[in-house]
């Protein structure tokens, strides 16, 4: 890690260096003033617990349970038996990016002062996240509130030394990991285990990761749709500025301004200019424009939301340098999980485009000449017939995972918390909707590759003879039938690293 380290302080995290960190990509420290706001309100904290007031989750118990006086000889012991008794969760664990952003998501709120916790906890989570710390986080058990309890309580049981963590591959118990990386668990003081548990980080963290990659596709898409496009013969006057001018969507007049970059060049538009008895291409090929603009519109308002919440003081009680120390809701998930589910749609729709642009590419009553499925030897080989299958089975999935979790509602905690977002859900629900559209636009990039070889001598345009030539160098021409798997997987590889973004292939920012 040769960047410079990001100073955590609660105000000025951003999406772009989330991503790095949770990459391992850049290193992280606690900004000095952020150091000395914590400690101004960690001071209200200790001066409300000496005066003997009930402060909820200082002294008292939680949820339901708040009315329930605690002595000041069992603080300690609250703040412990909080973390151990909601680390409630199960199923798989959380990806080892997703945990590492969900660690920095709760050092930053922290860094904010607003949880009036020691910096020592801070200090301790970024001391982690140098070391390569991963706790084993189960995905399974939040309902966005009050915030992600069950997966951020299995992250604090690592800080106390108990629960379970990973380092550079190896698991054990948190004190054994924590012994191994140098560093000593911690012990809670008053409100530090409500502060490491009480807050949206877990899906923020999971939702972030997502909006971040389906950024790529989305812009991976329209370098796709171009050469399904260019290699189905169709016309690109669909995407005149003017046409888009007239609508005035601004994701829509984006699109075509990036379709019509992408397409400047083209031998294979020019060789059918003249002659073409079509008037207009099918909607997966004319809207375009209509279809992937909405994307971006949806994109640009859910990652203002998701940066937002970056920032968000989401603990409760909030502590203020003016002493107060007040009681909201912060903790509720509502935001994160509606635009979670917001970008299941973006991701449907995406999909189901796709879907049709390959089904065009291999269907021989409308496919323009190439061969059936584009098998060499139709009839004794099926081609790329099942891969378009694959295709259509992950499209349907997605459809049924854009039914949205956010509208969902189950009271917990004895009914305290009687309306829940079920965010965490949705950020799940999100994830594999990106996953399903990675492999779905990895179908239609095989399919357009093995066609634009079947309309050779002619060639693209430049920029997608580049996309062109990326894909050969992962996956061979086909000789034969051969099982598409192995080179499915290759290209959503690809995809989820950016390799087909439209500015390495253009040469500049588009």
């Amino acid at each position: 890690m040769t960047t410079a380290a990001y100073e955590v302080d609660g105000q000025t995290l951003t999406a772009d260096v989330l991503d790095a960190v949770s990459r391992g990509q850049r290193p992280v420290v606690l900004q000095a003033a952020a150091r000395e706001r914590m400690q101004r309100t960690r001071a209200v904290v200790d001066r409300a617990v000496a005066s003997g007031a009930a402060v909820y989750g200082l002294n008292t118990g939680f949820g339901k349970l708040s009315e329930i006086a605690i002595p000041l000889s069992d603080l300690a012991n609250l703040q412990r038996n909080l973390v151990r008794s909601h680390a409630a969760g199960v199923g798989a664990s959380l990806p080892e990016r997703e945990v590492r952003a969900m660690m920095l998501l709760r050092a930053n709120v922290l860094a904010s002062g607003y949880a009036g916790a020691r910096t020592e906890v801070v200090e301790l989570l970024l001391a982690m996240l140098q070391a390569g710390v991963v706790p084993l986080v189960p995905e399974q058990g939040s309902v966005g509130a009050s915030g992600d309890l069950a997966p951020l309580a299995h992250l604090a049981l690592v800080l106390i030394g108990e629960g379970r963590a990973r380092l550079h591959g190896d698991e054990a118990d948190g004190a054994t990991i924590l012994a191994r990386a140098g560093l000593a668990p911690l012990e809670l003081q008053a409100k530090e285990g409500l502060a490491l548990i009480n807050g949206t980080q877990a899906h923020t963290a999971v939702t972030a990761i997502a909006a971040l990659e389906l950024q790529q596709l989305c812009r991976a898409a329209h370098v796709i749709g171009a050469m399904s496009l260019d290699a189905l013969l169709g016309t690109p006057d669909a995407f005149d500025e003017r046409i888009q001018i007239a609508r005035g969507q601004r994701g829509q007049l984006r699109s075509a301004a990036l379709l019509r970059a992408l397409l400047a060049g083209s031998a294979l538009r020019e060789s059918h200019r003249a002659g073409d008895p079509r008037v207009q291409d099918a909607y997966a090929l004319r809207c375009m424009p209509q279809v992937h603009g909405p994307a971006f519109d949806a994109l640009e308002f859910t990652m203002g939301v998701i940066e937002r919440e970056l920032n968000a003081a989401t603990d409760n009680p909030l502590v203020m340098e003016s002493g107060e120390l007040l009681s909201g809701g912060n903790f509720h998930g509502q935001a994160v999980g509606m635009a979670a589910d917001f970008l299941a749609v973006v991701c449907a729709n995406l999909a189901v485009i796709s879907e049709r642009r390959t089904d065009r590419l291999v269907h021989p009553d409308f496919n323009q000449g190439l061969p059936p499925f584009l098998a060499q030897k139709p009839g004794l080989e099926s081609g790329l017939m099942m891969a378009q299958v694959t295709a259509a089975a992950i499209t349907s999935d997605m459809k049924r995972l854009a039914s949205p979790a956010s509208v969902d509602s189950i009271p917990t905690d004895g009914n305290k918390e009687d309306v829940v977002p079920m965010a965490m859900g949705a950020a799940l629900k999100l994830r594999q909707s990106v996953a399903g559209l990675r492999h779905v636009l990895a179908v239609e990039l095989l399919c357009a590759a093995d066609a634009i070889d079947c309309r050779r001598p002619l060639t693209s345009s430049p920029a997608l003879e580049a996309a062109h030539a990326r894909v050969r160098a992962l996956v061979p021409p086909r000789t034969g039938d051969r099982p598409p798997s192995p080179d499915l997987l290759a290209l959503a590889s690809a995809l989820a690293d950016g390799m087909f973004d439209p500015d390495a292939l253009l040469g500049g920012s588009v």
